[in-house]
């Protein structure tokens, strides 16, 4: 089941004295979450974003009804979120918290090799780390190996031939 609300970043301090906050971003960027009119507490309060701007490898916002310093330090160590409504993705590709917890099977005979535990991002593509009885594997996420991502059926499938037999030493 997907989530509504997804983690995006998390508050790590404050900037200036007018109430802005810092906040280090969990998802494609800076510039990215700067997008959004509006972020999520942890219950589905909506935070009203009244402006957001990158700086460096943080967003800075200013939050609706935070207007000074001692209000912006309450909200330090706070998770915020996104609306899944509020993000049009490009086809192919994917949040990371729909990909955590997919089975991963063989693309030609179905057979499984665990679940996608983890997803790295390594700059040149992500990898998938897939776990099976405590043992990981890293697949990486390109296209001569992961065949195709099927969020809704549950499933990830990976060529298992050009990877070299990664999974044959898991007994």
């Amino acid at each position: 089941m997907k989530k509504q609300f997804l983690e995006a970043g998390k508050i790590v301090g404050t900037h200036g004295l007018k109430g802005e906050v810092r906040i280090a971003p969990w998802c494609d960027g800076p510039e990215f979450l700067a997008r959004f009119k509006r972020l999520f507490d942890k219950d589905g309060t909506e935070m009203k974003v009244l402006s957001a701007r990158g700086h460096k490898n943080i967003v800075i916002v200013l939050f609706k009804g935070i207007g000074t310093i001692e209000q912006a330090e309450k909200l330090i160590g706070k998770i915020v979120y996104i609306n899944r409504a509020d993000v049009r993705l490009p086809e192919g590709v994917y949040f990371v918290q729909d990909i955590i917890g997919l089975k991963a099977v063989d693309a030609d005979d179905g057979r499984e090799y665990g679940n996608v535990t983890d997803v790295l991002q390594t700059g040149a593509n992500d990898v998938y780390q897939v776990t099976k009885d405590g043992r990981d594997y890293l697949v990486p996420k390109i296209p001569d190996v992961v065949s195709e991502v099927d969020i809704d059926g549950g499933i990830v499938k990976i060529n298992t031939k050009i990877l070299g037999g990664i999974f044959e030493n898991e007994d």
